[in-house]
């Protein structure tokens, strides 16, 4: 956790003149061509840690429900699970 504090930090603290240097860096490493290959990378690596939160989460929200009790669509109709004499 502490990891994270230190990279918010890190990225709280770019100004735009760093910004547009590690831009150009990243150009001149990746070469044009690559960049939408890259970003495009990058989009489906949030997308999925994205779902994998979401899901994380509905497990959560999930696992404080209890399941309704099985009896409970039942009725009291004692005559209801006998079969018609014949």
């Amino acid at each position: 956790m502490h990891n994270l504090f230190i990279i918010a930090g890190i990225i709280g603290g770019l100004g735009t003149g760093e910004i547009v240097l590690i831009a150009l860096v990243v150009l001149l490493l990746f070469g044009g061509s690559k960049i939408p290959e890259l970003m495009k990378g990058v989009g489906k690596g949030v997308k999925g840690f994205k779902d994998g939160l979401k899901g994380i989460e509905d497990d959560i929200n999930d696992s404080g429900k209890t399941e309704p009790d099985k009896n409970d669509n039942k009725t009291n109709d004692p005559g209801k699970d006998k079969t018609p004499a014949g």
